[in-house]
């Protein structure tokens, strides 16, 4: 049976995407949520090299997201301490600063996971180490008609009407 519904896609149909930087971040993705058509729950399949990050230390305002763990072994940042995680754990984290989180493959081979997430919009998320705040929005929400994706300096704050016409 070749028929298959546009709402189910096998892993191996959704192509990777780098997420990485090269060095200390190397994640890769499959967007299964977008693939199968999700619009409200995100899904993504994450691999992860040895050593390295999925992503800098962060927290949201806005999106609540969960991980499980497939394949390997990783030490997981949640607020101030660390914990080893490794295949079958299931990872929650509420909205808030108590619940950044990073997870660094501390393990010998490939980390795999899975990881949902809400998708509602406009997002917040908080960077502590690197004293970032990033914004998102929805499609066409930019004066360019784009997607908004704005990071930005904790600290650095425009008054409200700074440029402005009089």
């Amino acid at each position: 049976m070749s028929d298959r519904h546009p709402n189910v896609k096998n892993v191996a149909e959704v192509p990777w995407v780098d997420r990485g930087n090269g060095k200390k971040f190397g994640a890769r993705s499959k967007f299964l949520g977008r693939a199968a058509g999700g619009a409200r729950l995100g899904c993504s399949w994450f691999e992860l090299p040895p050593g390295t990050r999925s992503f800098p230390f962060h927290y949201h305002l806005a999106n609540e997201e969960a991980i499980y763990i497939l394949e390997g072994q990783a030490t997981l940042r949640v607020g101030s301490r660390e914990v080893a995680v490794g295949a079958g754990d299931y990872l929650a984290f509420p909205v808030g600063p108590e619940h950044a989180h990073q997870l660094i493959n501390s393990g010998a081979g490939p980390l795999r996971y899975l990881c949902m997430s809400t998708m509602q919009e406009p997002e917040v998320a908080v960077y502590p180490d690197s004293k970032k705040v990033g914004v998102w929005g929805a499609r066409n929400s930019s004066q360019d008609g784009g997607p908004l994706r704005q990071l930005h300096r904790l600290g650095e704050t425009l008054q409200y009407f700074e440029g402005e016409d009089d």
